[in-house]
């Protein structure tokens, strides 16, 4: 791939006469990862448009930009198109990220891929990688890379952050692979049921009927990683379990990588129990967002509780996320930022 601009009036000032070009063109060799960068009815290069208020116009195998952010737009193209190069599809999603954790065009230094001290560059390579039978999944942020290596490191990790920052979701798709590579027999993943705005002894069915809706998305990030028949036939032969925290009481949990989410809602009893389940060749993930803590008024957090008590333990990692590191919906990144900004109530 080559990427040229419309070629300068006086050579000796090249740069600044291509930062002031109304066009900046790129040229793809592969017409057919071309076709597959600019998606079904181009809509992918609509959304480019849209996020970076440019315009792209194909000619051929060539791509011209117009619009003040027409660099930053050619940079996120290449870095799709690379992406392409190396067997991996591109999304919406993968355009959104791109967008607004790929590398900058505002000065920052070239090669780094570091905007505001706190992301990585996408697509290139030399990133982290976690192999799972559906998809690889790559960690977009500085965090996010941090929290992988964490997790393979340490056998007690925290990750704390807001929604959409991927901790869960990361957590998951390590335990699956440790369970493919054979570290691990079992995954074990946990939520405390805690009743938010709608009590669980009013849902219909029995108590596998009422906790599963609680559990949905830690079905969910499995059903990312395994194909359906090999899911169902794991969670049947209680290779993976999925249960609320409540029902971890009493068990030793080994050989196992241990999952408990939305950790804010245990309380301290709970978290201690929990973290004493821990045995023999397992590993554990605690996962939790401060700010969603649905817990009766009183009632202090076993998370905070936990971030307190054992933060100078050595071989326990804290991992933080923030709403830049918000891999979901762009809007997401925005409600939890403004939120943020918001004064607390009482």
């Amino acid at each position: 791939m080559a990427i040229n601009t419309l070629p300068p009036s006086d050579p000796t000032s090249a740069s600044s006469v291509a930062a002031e070009s109304p066009e900046r063109t790129i040229e793809f060799s592969d017409n057919r990862l071309l076709i597959e960068l600019c998606g079904e009815y181009d809509r992918n290069l609509a959304q480019l448009e849209q996020l970076l208020s440019v315009q792209i116009n194909r000619r051929g195998n060539i791509l011209a930009i117009l619009g003040e952010a027409r660099d930053r737009a050619a940079e996120v193209l290449q870095g799709l198109y690379e992406r392409l190069e190396q067997g991996k599809e591109v999304e919406a999603g993968d355009i959104d990220a791109a967008v607004r954790l790929g590398k900058p065009t505002d000065g920052t230094a070239a090669g780094t891929g570091v905007r505001d001290g706190d992301q990585i560059e996408m697509f290139k390579g030399g990133t982290l990688e976690i192999g799972t039978r559906k998809k690889t999944v790559e960690p977009r942020t500085k965090a996010q890379q941090d929290y992988v290596r964490a997790l393979y490191e340490n056998e007690l990790a925290f990750g704390i952050g807001p929604a959409g920052t991927g901790k869960t979701y990361i957590a998951v798709a390590v335990a699956v692979n440790q369970m493919m590579s054979g570290h691990v027999d079992k995954i074990i993943l946990s939520r405390p049921a805690v009743e938010a705005g709608e009590r669980l002894g009013f849902l219909p069915g029995d108590m596998k009927d009422k906790v599963d809706p609680y559990m949905q998305p830690l079905y969910d990030a499995l059903n990312d990683f395994l194909p359906g028949k090999q899911l169902a036939k794991l969670i049947e032969e209680k290779t993976i379990e999925i249960a609320p925290l409540a029902f971890m009481r009493g068990r030793t949990l080994s050989n196992a990588y241990v999952v408990l989410d939305e950790a804010q809602n245990a309380t301290s009893m709970q978290m201690k129990m929990f973290l004493t389940r821990l045995g023999q060749g397992s590993r554990m993930v605690i996962t939790g967002d401060r700010t969603q803590v649905d817990l009766p008024r009183g009632v202090s957090s076993g998370l905070s509780d936990a971030e307190r008590i054992l933060k100078d333990v050595s071989g326990i990692s804290f991992n933080y996320f923030t709403a830049k590191d918000v891999v979901r919906h762009h809007m997401v990144a925005k409600i939890i930022e403004a939120y943020d900004k918001e004064a607390p109530v009482g």
